[in-house]
């Protein structure tokens, strides 16, 4: 089936919300950076998203689930693919007690803050935060002193074979930056988070703190997409890259961060290629001085 017949059958999917043909991945992206994809959506709802994914798969049409963009490469190619993006289009939430129920789409750092408003502790780590929860439960995200797998109690997921499940703490299977979801390649609809009840002075300064941290060492005034490297055991991934003398190293509009050696950040209308690029002379260098493989934490999709 062609792009323009696949984008036609999704229409007809009610609550199929926003469907475009050759969207540029650049606009979708935090590293604003990426080819087209053959087609892109904006799903009105949960239950839509879901009927879209089952769609594609009844049709033999490839289809990827995007959050916010914040951990992800596309290449320069393109995506041939439809990509459904769960964002603020998919963001609704609950608050009943110590528990947060919320689609995958909210903003992570969103949920952190209405943790706080409500007197909630446990999300804190979560500000700053870029991605979605859906991306967040995925990836098992964590920072400072929290991860996900710390308060994650359930999750609504609809598997590759179309089926949807719900998984307890437990079954989600969480590991450093993993989970089975991750492995398994279904999608996050929904997930019940169970918080604790705390100060709401301490909870802010707390996120007032981790933020303050976020800001005086990460360069967030530039197009990234978080930590390249996933940490090696027994090692820092920025610290290898700046031993290795890779600090301000640039391949075309691409550079190692002068701030964060950690980060690879777009100065001047990168391509996907030259990210690419300078993440394998990277790993490269590491490798030859200190034996050490460093593996990505970002995913890199797309045509090559």
């Amino acid at each position: 089936m062609d792009k323009y017949a696949a984008a036609e059958l999704i229409r007809r999917i009610p609550g199929s919300g926003t469907v475009a043909v050759d969207e540029p991945m650049s606009r979708h992206t935090s590293f604003r950076i990426g080819g087209p994809a053959d087609v892109f959506i904006r799903p009105e709802t949960i239950e839509s998203a879901a009927d879209i994914l089952k769609a594609c798969k009844e049709n033999g049409i490839p289809a990827i689930v995007i959050g916010n963009g914040t951990n992800l490469i596309v290449r320069d190619k393109g995506i041939r693919a439809a990509v459904i993006q769960l964002t603020d289009n998919v963001s609704r939430y609950e608050v009943t007690g110590e528990v947060i129920s919320a689609e995958a789409g909210i903003l992570i750092s969103g949920l952190s803050r209405i943790a706080l408003e409500h007197g909630l502790s446990g999300l804190e780590f979560a500000e700053g935060i870029p991605g979605t929860l859906g991306g967040a439960v995925t990836m098992n995200a964590g920072a400072y002193d929290g991860e996900m797998s710390m308060v994650v109690s359930q999750t609504e997921y609809l598997r590759p074979d179309g089926s949807i499940c719900r998984l307890s703490n437990e079954e989600h299977q969480f590991g450093k930056r993993s989970s089975f979801i991750q492995t398994d390649g279904g999608t996050v609809l929904r997930t019940v988070l169970r918080l604790k009840k705390g100060d709401r002075k301490e909870i802010k300064e707390k996120m007032d703190d981790f933020s303050a941290r976020r800001r005086e060492k990460q360069p967030l005034d530039l197009p990234s997409a978080g930590s390249i490297f996933k940490r090696p055991e027994g090692y820092f991934a920025g610290k290898l890259i700046q031993d290795c003398g890779l600090r301000g190293y640039r391949t075309g509009g691409a550079e190692v961060s002068g701030l964060h050696c950690g980060f690879i950040v777009n100065t001047d209308n990168a391509s996907a290629s030259d990210v690419i690029s300078l993440i394998e002379h990277i790993r490269e260098t590491v490798y030859q001085k200190f034996g050490v493989m460093l593996q990505t934490e970002v995913k890199i999709i797309g045509e090559e």
